[in-house]
Protein backbone atom coordinates (compact mmCIF):
# COMPACT_ATOMS: atom_id res chain seq x y z
CA UNK A 1 0.00 0.00 0.00
CA UNK A 2 2.88 2.33 0.84
CA UNK A 3 4.41 1.73 -2.61
CA UNK A 4 1.06 2.51 -4.27
CA UNK A 5 0.62 5.80 -2.36
CA UNK A 6 4.16 6.95 -3.07
CA UNK A 7 4.04 6.00 -6.77
CA UNK A 8 0.56 7.51 -7.16
CA UNK A 9 1.70 10.78 -5.54
CA UNK A 10 4.90 11.04 -7.60
CA UNK A 11 3.14 10.28 -10.89
CA UNK A 12 0.30 12.68 -10.02
CA UNK A 13 2.63 15.57 -9.18
CA UNK A 14 4.80 14.88 -12.24
CA UNK A 15 1.84 14.76 -14.65
CA UNK A 16 0.18 17.86 -13.19
CA UNK A 17 3.53 19.68 -13.42
CA UNK A 18 3.94 18.68 -17.07
CA UNK A 19 0.34 19.65 -17.83
CA UNK A 20 0.95 23.17 -16.52
CA UNK A 21 3.95 23.84 -18.79
CA UNK A 22 3.17 26.52 -21.37
CA UNK A 23 4.23 24.43 -24.39
CA UNK A 24 2.01 21.54 -23.23
CA UNK A 25 -0.90 23.91 -22.66
CA UNK A 26 -0.38 25.57 -26.04
CA UNK A 27 0.22 22.47 -28.16
CA UNK A 28 -1.79 19.77 -26.37
CA UNK A 29 -4.34 21.00 -23.83
CA UNK A 30 -5.84 23.98 -25.70
CA UNK A 31 -6.18 22.09 -29.02
CA UNK A 32 -7.69 19.12 -27.18
CA UNK A 33 -10.15 21.43 -25.40
CA UNK A 34 -11.08 23.00 -28.74
CA UNK A 35 -11.70 19.51 -30.09
CA UNK A 36 -14.11 18.87 -27.20
CA UNK A 37 -16.05 22.02 -28.14
CA UNK A 38 -16.23 20.89 -31.78
CA UNK A 39 -17.35 17.38 -30.81
CA UNK A 40 -20.01 18.82 -28.50
CA UNK A 41 -21.31 21.11 -31.26
CA UNK A 42 -21.33 18.22 -33.75
CA UNK A 43 -23.35 16.07 -31.34
CA UNK A 44 -25.84 18.88 -30.76
CA UNK A 45 -26.12 19.92 -34.44
CA UNK A 46 -28.67 17.29 -35.55
CA UNK A 47 -31.04 18.53 -32.83
CA UNK A 48 -30.18 22.23 -32.66
CA UNK A 49 -28.64 24.04 -35.62
CA UNK A 50 -28.16 27.27 -33.66
CA UNK A 51 -25.05 25.97 -31.87
CA UNK A 52 -21.55 26.77 -33.08
CA UNK A 53 -18.08 26.08 -31.74
CA UNK A 54 -15.01 28.22 -32.17
CA UNK A 55 -11.84 27.60 -30.25
CA UNK A 56 -12.83 26.29 -26.86
CA UNK A 57 -16.18 28.13 -26.94
CA UNK A 58 -19.62 26.63 -27.50
CA UNK A 59 -22.22 29.26 -28.43
CA UNK A 60 -25.84 29.75 -29.48
CA UNK A 61 -25.92 31.83 -32.66
CA UNK A 62 -29.35 33.30 -31.92
CA UNK A 63 -29.09 34.29 -28.23
CA UNK A 64 -25.32 34.67 -28.11
CA UNK A 65 -25.07 32.66 -24.88
CA UNK A 66 -21.74 30.85 -24.75
CA UNK A 67 -19.60 28.71 -22.49
CA UNK A 68 -15.85 28.47 -22.65
CA UNK A 69 -14.35 25.12 -21.76
CA UNK A 70 -11.55 25.99 -19.37
CA UNK A 71 -8.88 24.08 -17.47
CA UNK A 72 -10.53 21.68 -15.06
CA UNK A 73 -13.50 21.31 -17.38
CA UNK A 74 -11.82 19.30 -20.12
CA UNK A 75 -11.39 16.03 -18.25
CA UNK A 76 -7.61 16.20 -18.44
CA UNK A 77 -7.18 16.45 -14.67
CA UNK A 78 -9.53 13.51 -14.09
CA UNK A 79 -7.60 11.50 -16.65
CA UNK A 80 -4.34 12.34 -14.87
CA UNK A 81 -5.76 11.04 -11.58
CA UNK A 82 -6.83 7.81 -13.27
CA UNK A 83 -3.50 7.45 -15.06
CA UNK A 84 -1.58 7.90 -11.80
CA UNK A 85 -3.72 5.30 -10.03
CA UNK A 86 -3.42 2.77 -12.86
CA UNK A 87 0.35 3.23 -13.18
CA UNK A 88 0.81 2.97 -9.39
CA UNK A 89 -1.05 -0.31 -9.12
CA UNK A 90 1.05 -3.37 -9.98
CA UNK A 91 -0.10 -5.01 -13.21
CA UNK A 92 1.16 -5.79 -16.68
CA UNK A 93 1.75 -2.83 -18.96
CA UNK A 94 -0.76 -4.27 -21.41
CA UNK A 95 -3.48 -4.16 -18.72
CA UNK A 96 -2.40 -0.68 -17.63
CA UNK A 97 -2.45 0.75 -21.15
CA UNK A 98 -5.86 -0.81 -21.83
CA UNK A 99 -7.22 0.64 -18.60
CA UNK A 100 -5.81 4.08 -19.38
CA UNK A 101 -7.24 4.11 -22.92
CA UNK A 102 -10.67 2.80 -21.92
CA UNK A 103 -10.71 5.06 -18.87
CA UNK A 104 -9.82 8.08 -20.99
CA UNK A 105 -12.72 7.28 -23.32
CA UNK A 106 -15.13 6.81 -20.39
CA UNK A 107 -14.04 10.09 -18.79
CA UNK A 108 -14.29 12.03 -22.05
CA UNK A 109 -17.66 10.54 -22.99
CA UNK A 110 -19.08 11.64 -19.64
CA UNK A 111 -17.27 14.96 -19.93
CA UNK A 112 -18.92 15.69 -23.28
CA UNK A 113 -22.30 14.96 -21.68
CA UNK A 114 -21.22 17.36 -18.92
CA UNK A 115 -20.29 20.11 -21.39
CA UNK A 116 -23.56 19.81 -23.30
CA UNK A 117 -25.76 19.73 -20.18
CA UNK A 118 -23.94 22.71 -18.68
CA UNK A 119 -24.28 24.59 -21.95
CA UNK A 120 -28.05 24.18 -21.93
CA UNK A 121 -28.34 24.74 -18.17
CA UNK A 122 -26.39 27.98 -18.47
CA UNK A 123 -28.70 29.25 -21.17
CA UNK A 124 -31.70 28.32 -19.03
CA UNK A 125 -30.69 29.35 -15.47
CA UNK A 126 -27.26 30.63 -14.41
CA UNK A 127 -27.83 29.89 -10.71
CA UNK A 128 -28.55 26.23 -11.38
CA UNK A 129 -25.69 26.17 -13.90
CA UNK A 130 -23.28 27.47 -11.25
CA UNK A 131 -24.29 24.88 -8.67
CA UNK A 132 -24.23 21.97 -11.10
CA UNK A 133 -20.95 23.20 -12.63
CA UNK A 134 -19.15 23.71 -9.31
CA UNK A 135 -20.50 20.80 -7.26
CA UNK A 136 -22.45 18.11 -9.09
CA UNK A 137 -20.44 17.54 -12.26
CA UNK A 138 -16.98 17.59 -10.63
CA UNK A 139 -18.18 14.92 -8.20
CA UNK A 140 -19.66 12.85 -11.03
CA UNK A 141 -16.48 13.07 -13.11
CA UNK A 142 -14.33 11.96 -10.17
CA UNK A 143 -16.86 9.22 -9.41
CA UNK A 144 -16.38 8.10 -13.02
CA UNK A 145 -12.62 7.90 -12.38
CA UNK A 146 -13.24 5.85 -9.25
CA UNK A 147 -15.65 3.48 -11.02
CA UNK A 148 -13.21 2.95 -13.90
CA UNK A 149 -10.40 2.24 -11.44
CA UNK A 150 -12.56 -0.19 -9.43
CA UNK A 151 -13.57 -1.99 -12.64
CA UNK A 152 -9.90 -2.20 -13.55
CA UNK A 153 -9.08 -3.71 -10.15
CA UNK A 154 -11.91 -6.21 -10.52
CA UNK A 155 -10.66 -7.14 -13.98
CA UNK A 156 -7.18 -7.72 -12.56
CA UNK A 157 -8.55 -9.80 -9.69
CA UNK A 158 -10.65 -11.93 -12.05
CA UNK A 159 -7.81 -12.44 -14.52
CA UNK A 160 -5.24 -13.35 -11.84
CA UNK A 161 -6.76 -16.78 -11.01
CA UNK A 162 -6.96 -17.61 -14.71
CA UNK A 163 -3.30 -16.70 -15.17
CA UNK A 164 -2.33 -18.85 -12.16
CA UNK A 165 -4.16 -21.88 -13.61
CA UNK A 166 -3.02 -21.42 -17.20
CA UNK A 167 -0.65 -24.08 -18.54
CA UNK A 168 2.99 -23.05 -18.58
CA UNK A 169 4.44 -22.31 -22.00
Amino acid sequence: MKRFVITFSVVLVALFSVEMLNPVQEHVIVPFTSLLAKISAALIAPFDDTVIAFGKVLQFRDSGFAVSIEAGCNGVEATIVLLAAVVAYPASWKARISAILLGFLAIQALNIVRIITLFYLGDWDLDIFSWVHLYLWPALIMLDVLVVFILYLRYLANSAPEAAHAPAT
